[in-house]
């Protein structure tokens, strides 16, 4: 741990992680020496460039609104909490040029992502988002309607290729160089439906798979990214940027990615709705992978019709060649006979601030520590989350405690890591041999290993890459029926994913004829320590990753200025009915729509008992227990 400390008191507390080219990011400082010391990796470069990067980023941040100077007071705040909708009634009406939102998006992440309290949130801009949004508005000028998001700002996480100037690193120097060859499937349907692709967030890298001890939210590429709520807590992973950006009203939606926790866990400590769809309704093509099996691409917005409008957008409704998955059967559905139904092509249709009312809701308090006597959660948060609960009913709904009446399990599948291992190997390979021009280019897990370990000063002053090797060592054997994916053992790890999906989400909806189970969805953002890394409690969201199914967070309550979210989810493609679920609580709790819950990028937030627990044991019930290392839970993912 020694050997952590300069670079954490010199680099951490001032946040030195990186200046704007012309909204490329060029240098990583985290690990520069100060006062007068010798400069680090790429510190000539970055000491003679720095005056003309700085001066370039001001220069576009200020050519887009004007004098904005850093700082949350001088940044722009006409649009904060606008929505889709509102922007695009003003488009309509010619109050409001995709171009100008376009320019005070630019200005705020300026004043204060790059600047002012440095949320840290977006790891690049891209040079072409000015471009694209003359484009829109040249299009409407010219009568053609392209789709809701037309004209629309939307960032997407640094793990999903876009084929253009910008970088696709998934945080790791070891995919820094070139861009991408093509665009993924998801940024393609973007760009289809007229969007303006606003930039690239930054991530946990390589989606928090890489090691147990990491933080969420750092990136050797990007830094640390920090709450906008409490910039010294943390912003949860691995979609951290994304969550942070939504939150703070840098774009109007943004796009992560799950493969377990790492949509939900981010909308829940920043503040915003956190839509993780079924396996395959988005397709994964283009996206630097952990598993085929349980990744998929979600979305961070303000409101829940925001959410379901760029899900209408970014969806995969037919078969993607690309990615099996799409037009397929998810995990928790192999072998029941169940197959998809029609997608819609509209989810806005579910939206219904009345969408509680009538609905049977089964409750669990598995997502909390308090379950825990090891780690308990505070008091303070228990009473928040009991207070929410308590506001189902008075919504209209009917509440099953499922704790208290059940013997439903609703952690996450007894196989998951053992499958995620197999799987990474697998299609990380795949997906390298996609890339060009970047050190990891035509590679395998082992390629990145082999650079981290060269490139330690940039990819591992903090943590190690102990999942890495995990995974790296579990090879198939000689018996193995499918070496690629560890046979036998892959499949009787997958083979009891499957069947505890079903035997709880679907058991639990179908006896007690649910529509969707309803959770805390975890306790609030914990203080950033780079020391020793993340501090948080897995809520609900592995279940849901175990069977492919959706779940979605939304904002509820607050403890000292950080925020908490409840999560609905239910079986596959139950989108519909948990967009309307969602849009019911949204419309009743009005938690975001509060200006006083809005994010206040104050320095720090009090602890005052609400840090949340220190995990050393896991929860009881929790089939993740470890008794080897290869049962050993990583982070949100």
């Amino acid at each position: 741990m020694s050997e952590r400390l300069p670079q954490l008191s010199q680099a951490f507390p001032a946040q030195l992680t990186a200046y704007l080219h012309f909204g490329v990011k060029v240098i990583n400082l985290h690990y520069c020496w100060l006062g007068g010391q010798r400069i680090g990796i790429g510190g000539v470069v970055a000491m003679r460039m720095r005056v003309l990067i700085a001066a370039a980023a001001l220069s576009l941040a200020a050519s887009a609104m004007g004098s904005a100077t850093a700082g949350t007071s001088s940044a722009p705040t006409q649009f904060n909490e606008f929505t889709i909708s509102q922007f695009q009634s003003l488009m309509a009406s010619g109050q409001l040029s995709s171009f100008g939102l376009t320019k005070y998006y630019i200005s705020r992440i300026q004043d204060l992502d790059r600047e002012g309290p440095s949320v840290n949130s977006v790891i690049e801009l891209n040079p072409d988002a000015l471009s694209m949004a003359k484009a829109a508005d040249q299009a409407r000028a010219a009568g053609k309607n392209l789709g809701p998001l037309m004209g629309i700002p939307v960032l997407l996480k640094a793990n999903i290729d876009t084929g253009d100037k910008m970088q696709t690193t998934a945080g790791s120097f070891a995919l820094f160089g070139a861009p991408a060859v093509r665009d993924s499937t998801v940024a393609a349907n973007l760009r289809a439906g007229g969007a303006v692709i606003l930039g690239k967030t930054n991530l946990s890298e390589w989606a928090n798979f890489r090691s147990f001890e990491s933080t969420s939210g750092w990136s050797g590429v990007g830094g640390q990214t920090n709450n906008p709520y409490g910039i010294n807590r943390n912003a949860c992973g691995s979609s951290s940027g994304s969550g942070a950006a939504a939150s703070a009203n840098f774009a109007a939606v943004s796009l992560g990615t799950e493969t377990d926790g790492s949509v939900v866990c981010p909308g829940n400590v920043n503040g915003v709705v956190g839509l993780k769809p079924t396996i395959g309704l988005t397709s994964r093509a283009g996206v630097v992978p952990i598993s085929h099996t349980q990744d998929t691409v979600g979305i961070h917005a303000r409101t829940v019709a925001d959410a379901a409008i760029t899900l209408g957008v970014i969806q995969s409704r037919t078969f993607d060649g690309r990615d099996d998955a799409t037009g397929g059967v998810p995990l928790g559905w192999q072998g029941t006979g169940k197959t998809p139904p029609n997608i819609p092509t509209d989810y806005t249709k579910f939206l219904d601030k009345n969408g509680l009312k009538g609905a049977t809701l089964g409750l669990t308090r598995q997502g909390l520590g308090g379950f825990d006597p090891l780690a308990p959660t505070p008091t303070k948060v228990t009473d928040a989350y009991e207070a929410a609960f308590d506001q189902l009913t008075a919504a209209g709904a009917t509440v099953i405690d499922l704790d208290k009446t059940t013997t439903f399990n609703f952690f996450g599948g007894p196989g998951e890591f053992e499958v995620l291992c197999f799987d990474f190997r697998n299609d990380l390979k795949n997906y390298l041999s996609t890339r060009t021009n970047v050190p990891a280019a035509g590679g395998s897990l082992q390629t990145v290993i082999d650079f981290d370990n060269v490139n330690a000063s940039r990819e591992m002053p903090f943590f190690n890459q102990d999942i890495f090797d995990l995974c790296n060592s579990m090879a198939p054997g000689p018996d193995d029926a499918q070496p690629d994916f560890g046979g036998e053992k892959y499949n009787q790890a997958l083979a009891a994913d499957q069947a505890y999906a079903q035997q709880n989400v679907d058991g639990a909806l179908s006896s007690l004829h649910l529509d969707a189970i309803v959770s805390a969805t975890d306790n609030p953002a914990w203080a950033t320590d780079l020391l020793f890394g993340d501090r948080f409690f897995f809520g609900t969201s592995s279940i849901a990753a175990a069977g492919g199914y959706p779940i979605i967070q939304v904002p509820a309550t607050s403890v000292n200025g950080a925020p908490m979210g409840l999560s609905f989810f239910g079986t596959a493609f139950s989108e519909p009915t948990l967009i309307k679920l969602a849009s019911g609580w949204e419309a009743f709790n009005k938690w975001r729509a509060n200006s006083n819950n809005l994010p206040t990028f104050a320095q720090t937030l009090p602890f005052n008992n609400i840090q949340g627990p220190t995990l050393t044991k896991p929860h009881p019930k929790s089939p993740m227990a470890p008794t080897d290392p290869a049962r050993k839970k990583p982070h949100n993912i």
